[in-house]
């Protein structure tokens, strides 16, 4: 399970094209946070182990044909946020990452491999 934190405010995937617009300018020479969340449970032993990652993305400014291009595109409805940072339109406008790439794109994978490998320790 991954949102998106702006502002305060807990994004999920938009619904409409000007809730998508909204969250994506929103974004503009500012910045979000990605909060993810993995719950790993060994089907032999039982065992589950959970935990969460955060990351944060800084952007540049977005123009605003990019934001309608996205937009017709459609990818936008389909992630938390709107928020596509791998995106070939996208991609160049982020000014950082502050965290890992897989864990904005929804699955963190050295928390996953360290629960995985919790959950094998157990009895």
């Amino acid at each position: 399970m991954e949102v998106v934190v702006h502002d305060g405010v807990i994004r999920e995937k938009p619904s409409t094209p000007e809730e998508a617009r909204k969250f994506i300018k929103g974004y503009s020479e500012s910045h979000a946070a990605t909060i993810g969340s993995v719950l790993v449970t060994n089907v032999k032993s039982g065992a589950r182990k959970e935990g969460w990652d955060k990351a944060e993305v800084y952007f540049h400014k977005i123009p605003d044909e990019v934001v309608e291009s996205l937009i017709e595109e459609g990818d936008v409805f389909y992630v938390a946020g709107g928020l596509l940072v791998e995106h070939p339109l996208t991609s160049p406008l982020v000014e950082a990452i502050v965290g890992t790439i897989d864990s904005v794109m929804g699955l963190p994978k050295s928390l996953t491999e360290k629960l995985i490998k919790e959950s094998l320790e157990e009895p």
